[in-house]
């Protein structure tokens, strides 16, 4: 299914692209030019970067989001209902850090970028998030995984594009992607916070992304139908935290051990029956929308062959992932460990996450999902007790 016009060219795309990266970056530079700045961010009458994650919402919650499960009210449901999922790239490197937005995602996915630096691509659908940085570049293997939502936007700030098997920006078109590209869209969906240095600083809001999205008649239905008719969700549970936990301590590096900027540790918090996130060499991943840790109620590692593109970019460090298939993994909720099976056949098909030893769908807690991909080569180097 292809969602862009089909009369444009990929070469008038991207000559779009430019003139309004052009535009939008002199609009940038009047409007700074002019906006006191102040604590990190633009000045407060430019922006409007209330936390609307939803986390307080009145009333009974009942009605689970289909991405993660989790409760909310029927208020909640009616607004979700009125708009697709939505995919934001997010940095992290140590430059990047603190983060913004993150905790409101409703599951999040991360996998190395290039270095042993890995990205996330944080997905949205029943919460707001008032203020999500830095935003930063697509990558092929994302996409992969996007394309299990359909009709999802997909924001980032430009991304790989050389010819090739990692040509990120020419996929985007190829499978008619819902694309957000910064490139595309500029100021004032996008700006650019004076806290950091480019290409550290680029800040969107779930708000202004569906807004822009909808603006391009880009809502809850593709083709006539709506997004989730072909939704497959993942099995969803209650809670049932362990009172003799197994896997109260996880680390899980992406490379080598060595890298401790980027290897995560996990520690089971009983209280909240999650796990909370860490950087050895940076302590406790907080976000800075809310000052809260980063805390999903589930983990899932699933250990996939990583290979470089050779697509002359950088002596070939675009990577790859083999993320179609069959593979090994583990689960961890409720202050355990379950090994499990991965699956999933093409592109487009929903990944779906199986108990090695019964062969059965797991069933993942509500709330949060944090999906990591570690290359096989590092599977031994995953540890946990």
């Amino acid at each position: 299914m292809q969602i862009f016009n089909k009369g444009l060219t990929r070469e008038t795309l991207i000559v779009s692209s430019v003139v309004l990266f052009i535009l939008s970056t002199a609009s940038s530079l009047v409007f700074f030019s002019k906006t006191s700045v102040g604590s990190g961010l633009v000045s407060k009458s430019g922006f409007n970067l209330t936390d609307k994650s939803g986390v307080d919402e009145a009333g009974v919650k009942d009605q689970p989001c289909p991405l993660n499960g989790q409760l909310h009210t029927k208020n909640q449901k009616d607004i979700w209902e009125k708009r697709p999922p939505l995919a934001v790239m997010v940095e992290n490197s140590t430059d990047a850090r603190p983060q913004g937005g993150l905790t409101h995602a409703d599951v999040v996915y991360e996998a190395v970028a290039e270095g042993g630096i890995t990205r996330f691509m944080a997905m949205f659908l029943c919460q707001d998030a008032g203020d999500i940085h830095p935003v930063r570049s697509a990558r092929t293997y994302f996409l992969d995984w996007l394309s299990e939502y359909n009709g999802a936007l997909y924001a980032h700030v430009g991304g790989a594009n050389t010819p090739g098997p990692a040509n990120a920006l020419g996929q985007i078109i190829d499978y008619g992607i819902r694309d957000m590209d910064q490139f595309g869209l500029g100021f004032p969906t996008y700006w650019r916070g004076a806290d950091r240095v480019a290409p550290h600083n680029v800040h969107t809001t779930t708000e202004k992304l569906w807004k822009a999205g909808l603006d391009r008649d880009w809502g809850p239905e593709v083709d006539g139908e709506r997004w989730d008719e072909s939704f497959v969700p993942w099995k969803f549970k209650d809670d049932s935290a362990s009172t003799a936990a197994t896997a109260s301590k996880i680390f899980v590096p992406f490379w080598t051990q060595s890298i401790t900027d980027y290897g995560v540790n996990w520690t089971y918090n009983p209280t909240t029956n999650t796990y909370d996130r860490s950087h050895t060499s940076t302590g406790a991943f907080a976000d800075t929308t809310n000052n809260l840790t980063t805390s999903p109620k589930v983990v899932i590692v699933q250990f996939q062959e990583e290979s470089v593109a050779d697509d002359g970019y950088d002596a070939g460090q675009h990577l790859l992932y083999d993320n179609k298939g069959v593979g090994t993994g583990l689960l961890f909720q409720d202050g355990t460990a379950t090994a499990i099976k991965w699956n999933k056949k093409t592109r487009l098909d929903r990944s779906v996450f199986t108990d090695a030893k019964t062969g059965k769908e797991v069933e993942l807690n509500r709330g949060q999902i944090w999906v990591q991909t570690v290359p096989t080569f590092s599977e031994q180097d995953v540890t946990y007790n």
